[in-house]
């Protein structure tokens, strides 16, 4: 049954498509076109873009992108995107359209790797401009070498990337669009623009990118409002609704803010503040009343953002129709109290509003956040603004001419003031807004380098940090660093270092964002060296390219605050520092909440946990999980047995390479086979027009592990019934037994897969030859780097095969780089990386679910 768009829209969305909703769908998303610039006001459904593009998925498949990616600002704590694809998946089956993936930074869907397992499937991924970013960048922070290529290949190919306000980054903006020119054979210019496009694009599905705001800064046509919009009554409803503002000259800033705050207090209202600085939030939530204040920073640890979420006071801003029903929101005034981390992506709205003086697009956001659907009596806007500004400084400047603009609208703080604002005096409200950062253009050649994701622990020369091409280079944005606690930064020390290297353990065990707190490196520095612990306490440093510096709390004191300028520093829990979810001075502990990673929102089951040998619930913490490392301890007595530490992850949602260890012990045939049967239908859903590559990709994984046949890799994850027996992973026996990896040899067994391959004393090169020779090329780059190496090259260390059974190693590692160039121009990076990521999806999908196996088979 083929419903009308507005039929599918309402069992999605459970409301009557707005009809710019229905413009945007009919005139461009079902043509396969997307416009550039989708400039909407704020409280008119723009997140709704995501089910206009599932409806025209399901309508026109082979027009629309299969992937949604949909990038907030950094500064965003909460985005309400979550829950409205939650809503979607909810109601999609229903509605007639495709059940999406989801997977957010945050909450039941963080990084759950469901957009990746199966890119066949629908999928809609949520992440800020720096998780987005720089995975596009093939640099993705704190997921390790081998996961970067995956990563950028399904974010940068078929795929529909939804930049929401893009206004407030338009570095970001910049790059999204060097990129989506790069893929099409040319580059980018600054009006956004494409130079030496050519005909025919480079890259195998190209990124299409649309960006999405309510405060546009002017640039190219964009698609707003219809003329039937304005005749509707929700419209006009949503629009006019009556904010009043108010203008206070400054004289004690906080004190004037908590005083205009308090004037609501016997009022019953929900009253949201703003303040531009963390310390000037600190101050005013330390002076309203206890138990009815909510703090609300960009520099809260994750897991503390998503419990704020439920608090009863953070439930007073949420709209009835998103509260938990769970929780019972607070009586009486409430308040929120907010850094620009409230402003955008926040599904929140307030009665009244106080708060200092920011540029235009900022005051503009903060207006967005009361009431925002019209409904609300005798709104109040109250802005505590300088008498005088510092002309030498530009954000001065700015903010001195948002107060200019503020002071014409004569008290109108409606979004139809505030936008016939923009209409009728554009130039005065651009030249108002927050200063553009510089803006670093991203070339071919910087693209080329970041694509070498196998140079990873060296400096690469040519290849900077990817961090300022995301936001650019500006003086009022000050270098940001993050923080977590891990308790193995206070275990493995000294001897132990050598043998446990701590970028290994975070290949395994990777840092998640619930984990993390981001501020500017200034205060971190501060504040770390508030902290009482001795000078000696070890310290782990990670640097964007994912390397590790092992130092003291002393030394990283002694290098200055410059030193961790984007760095994420790790700290053991026993340092403490961390208190309600900030970096602060007091508390002598601190959590280690690597652990506190669900598969659900009940949070009952677990995605990964560490365990000491000796807990007494070791099984049933383990169960159903994937070994993924053991560290021993030695003991201080020589008489006793040393410790055993032991890392495990549920395989359907690790995102460690996984190559040699699995929930069961998987026979070599029996793993071949089912990967062999998920490439093919992988191939079959994406690769139909595409007969060249669905047989490469077929071959690529009927091949990819004979190199595990060799006796020293069977060793390695503990199998000693070689040869009886061939094992592709190691895990948990029928028989109670388990097979354990262990570290014995550098050997790779992709590596050894391609000596197999090209032996002409074996059948498997007869089989390639079969194949046109740019397909042979295809199906042995496949092999190469279906674990992350070969990009370009294999280290030198691993280069070697115990049975290379007359083969010239060399030669063939030689040629595996030559490949990779050579395919990286007929493919793209990002097409090349998509292609190999298949057969990735493949041998992970297969790992995670291996079919039924009857443990009596000899294979």
């Amino acid at each position: 049954m083929h419903r009308t768009f507005s039929a599918t829209f309402k069992l999605l969305t459970g409301n009557e498509p707005f009809p710019w909703q229905t413009a945007l769908y009919e005139e461009w998303f079902s043509q396969g076109k997307f416009p550039a610039s989708c400039n909407l006001p704020t409280g008119l459904g723009k997140t709704s873009v995501i089910a206009i593009w599932l409806i025209a998925l399901a309508h026109h498949p082979e027009r629309v992108p299969r992937r949604l990616v949909y990038v907030v600002n950094r500064r965003t704590v909460v985005d309400q995107t979550t829950v409205e694809a939650a809503i979607l998946r909810k109601n999609a089956e229903a509605a007639g359209v495709p059940v999406p993936a989801i997977s957010t930074l945050r909450g039941e869907y963080a990084d759950n790797r469901e957009w990746s397992a199966d890119p066949s499937r629908p999928a809609i991924i949520v992440g800020t401009v720096d998780m987005i970013g720089s995975r596009l960048l093939f640099s993705g922070y704190g997921i390790g070498f081998k996961a970067k290529p995956l990563h950028a290949g399904f974010l940068g190919q078929d795929v529909l990337l939804i930049h929401d306000e893009a206004h407030l980054e338009p570095a970001f903006q910049h790059l999204l669009k060097a990129i989506e020119c790069e893929q099409h054979g040319g580059r980018v210019t600054f009006d956004g623009g494409c130079a030496g496009r050519g005909s025919q694009t480079t890259d195998f599905r190209p990124l299409r990118v649309m960006e999405l705001t309510a405060t546009s800064r002017g640039q190219g046509d964009v698609f707003t409002l219809t003329a039937e919009d304005k005749k509707s009554s929700v419209v006009k409803q949503r629009l006019g609704a009556k904010k009043a503002i108010v203008l206070h000259e400054e004289r004690k800033l906080t004190e004037q803010i908590v005083e205009l705050a308090c004037a609501r207090e016997d009022q019953n209202r929900a009253v949201i503040v703003f303040a531009r600085s963390v310390e000037d939030v600190e101050r005013i939530a330390a002076k309203l009343p206890k138990g009815r204040v909510q703090p609300l920073t960009g520099t809260m640890r994750g897991l503390e953002r998503e419990q704020m979420l439920r608090t009863p006071v953070f439930q007073r801003f949420v709209p009835t129709s998103n509260r938990d029903e769970l929780v019972t929101p607070a009586a009486g005034t409430v308040y929120l109290v907010c850094t620009s981390a409230g402003e955008v992506g926040v599904n929140i709205s307030a009665d009244d509003l106080v708060c200092d003086l920011s540029t235009f697009e900022s005051m503009a956001q903060r207006c967005g956040r009361v009431n925002r659907f019209g409904t609300c009596k005798g709104t109040r806007i109250d802005v505590v603004h300088p008498t005088q500004f510092d002309a030498k400084n530009e954000l001065d400047v700015r903010r001195a001419r948002t107060l200019v603009l503020l002071q014409s609208l004569d008290g109108d703080g409606s979004p139809k003031s505030l936008s016939g604002l923009a209409k009728q005096n554009a130039e005065a409200v651009h030249a108002a807004f927050s200063p553009t950062p510089t803006i670093l253009e991203a070339s071919g050649i910087l693209f080329d380098a970041w694509a070498l994701t196998t140079i990873v622990r060296d400096k690469l020369p040519g290849r900077p940090t990817v961090e300022p091409y995301l936001h650019g280079i500006s003086e009022w944005e000050p270098p940001e660093t993050e923080v977590a606690w891990r308790e193995e930064v206070g275990v493995i020390t000294g001897d132990l270092r050598q043998q446990y290297d701590p970028e290994d353990l975070l290949e395994d065990y990777p840092l998640k964002p619930h984990e993390l707190l981001r501020d500017n490196s200034s205060r971190v520095f501060d504040r770390l060296k508030k902290l009482g612990a001795i000078k000696e306490t070890p310290v782990w440093i990670v640097s964007d390219d994912d390397s590790v510096e092992v130092t003291t709390l002393g030394k990283l004191i002694d290098a200055g605050k410059e030193s961790l300028n984007y760095k994420t520093v790790l700290l053991p829990p026993s340092v403490g520092g961390l208190d309600g979810g900030m970096l602060t001075g007091g508390p002598t502990t601190a959590s280690d909440v690597a652990d506190e990673w669900f598969e659900d929102k009940e949070q009952s089951v677990k995605r990964r946990v560490r365990v000491w040998a000796e807990d007494p619930e070791f099984g049933e913490k383990t169960r159903e999980m994937r070994l993924v490392r053991r560290i021993d301890l030695p003991s201080d007595n020589d008489d006793e047995e040393g410790r055993s530490w032991h890392w495990y992850a549920r395989p359907r949602s690790a995102d460690d390479d996984g190559s040699k260890t699995s929930r069961v012990a998987t026979t070599w045939n029996h793993h071949t086979s089912d990967v062999e049967r998920e490439a093919r239908r992988l191939a079959d859903s994406l690769l139909r027009a595409k007969p060249r590559l669905h047989a490469a990709l077929v071959l690529a994984a009927r091949f990819h592990d004979l190199g595990k046949r060799r006796g020293v890799w069977q060793r390695s994850i503990g199998n000693d019934d070689y040869p009886d027996k061939q094992y592709a992973k190691s895990g948990r026996l029928p028989n109670g037994g388990e097979l354990r990896p262990r570290e014995i040899t550098d050997f790779r067994h992709e590596f050894g897969t391609l000596v197999d391959v090209l032996d002409e004393n074996q059948p498997y090169l007869a089989e390639l030859q079969k194949l046109d020779v740019e397909v042979q090329d295809v199906v042995l780059h496949l092999i190469a780097v279906h674990h992350g190496y070969g990009r370009p090259h294999f280290p030198i260390g691993n280069v070697l095969d115990p049975e290379p059974k007359g083969q010239n190693l060399t030669q063939i590692a030689t040629k595996v780089q030559q490949r990779f160039a050579k395919l990286q121009r007929e493919y793209g990076r990002w097409g090349l990386a998509y292609l190999e990521s298949l057969l990735r999806a493949a041998d992970w999908a297969a790992s995670a679910n291996p079919s039924p196996m009857e443990e009596a088979c000899n294979e």
